[in-house]
């Protein structure tokens, strides 16, 4: 087997797996961090001796080795960046596949530790996760904007906007314009607003973003019944009218189809026209509206 394969072995499958190797579930994130502190430390010896046989043989309790002999410089290293709003355990994990990187790529004969080659790793399997899940950096793309998000992050002692003074400093030692500088700190300042109301009983809910930025003709239950009455006023009531007699319909057209306010003939008007009462009238008005609300029906 390959170390590319013994690799890929190791890698997490979901939170239970943020320990490489082990065969039952941690349990919860103390649990796992107090588990890591007890695995044993490998010594230069048995470090070299052991990536010797990964890389030689493809051995994959090699590898293993290796990685679980790291997994608590992981942890300390994921424990950096917890100011950015993701779950520990998330970093860990992230972290750990950097490890595992590290593990398949380093060679015992360099003379480094693999402490020290695999921070590299570590770091930026754990800033990709950031930068792809932080929102307010999503358009940090650029080589130089990450390095400036990492180094403004750790530059930054206070939630205060940092003074002119500040800005111009860490602008020179970075090697960037101010507004750069000035710009990311604008996003980095930025919170996140719960779009409803925290507690319905807040007053603060009645001035939450989803009062303002709703709008009522976009909203997908309105936009239903909007096609549905239009298709009751086009299609449902043309078909609901052909099922009527030439004297039904005429009486239901002049009585409400007549006018757009509802003002259409009245049943006196309509029983001299057709030389009959106005109770008849209401009588055939109310046979032709049962027959109309029946053919209705398979389009509501």
């Amino acid at each position: 087997m390959t170390a590319m394969s013994a690799s890929s072995a190791l890698v997490p499958a979901g939170r239970q797996a943020l320990i490489p190797g082990f065969s039952a579930n941690v349990g919860n994130l103390d649990a796992y961090i107090s588990t890591v502190n007890r695995l044993a430390l490998l010594s230069q010896e048995e470090e070299i001796a052991l990536a010797r046989k990964l890389r030689d043989e493809g051995d994959l309790a090699a590898a293993q080795a290796l990685v679980m002999s790291h997994l608590r410089l992981v942890v300390s290293i994921a424990r950096g960046y917890l100011g950015y709003g993701l779950p520990h355990s998330d970093l860990i994990q992230e972290g750990n596949i950097g490890l595992m990187k590290a593990v398949k790529r380093f060679d015992p004969e360099q003379g480094v530790r693999l402490v020290s080659y695999a921070i590299h790793w570590i770091k930026a399997e754990i800033h990709e996760f950031i930068l792809r899940n932080w929102r307010m950096v999503k358009l940090a793309t650029t080589k130089a904007q990450r390095k400036l998000f990492f180094n403004l992050r750790s530059h930054k002692t206070s939630l205060d906007a940092m003074t002119p003074e500040q800005v111009d400093e860490l602008a020179q030692s970075l090697n960037v314009k101010r507004e750069e500088v000035i710009e990311m700190e604008m996003r980095m300042c930025g919170r996140d607003i719960a779009l409803d109301g925290q507690n319905d009983d807040d007053d603060d809910a009645k001035f939450a973003p989803i009062a303002y930025l709703s709008a009522d003709h976009s909203e997908p239950l309105k936009v239903l019944e909007a096609r549905q009455y239009d298709r009751l006023q086009s299609e449902g009531l043309q078909a609901a009218l052909s099922q009527l007699d030439a004297r039904s319909r005429r009486i239901v057209e002049s009585r409400w189809l007549a006018n757009d306010d509802g003002s259409g003939a009245t049943l006196h008007e309509l029983a001299a026209e057709f030389g009959v009462s106005a109770e008849r009238i209401r009588q055939i008005e109310g046979a032709a509206m049962k027959k109309m609300k029946a053919s209705l029906a398979a389009y509501a």
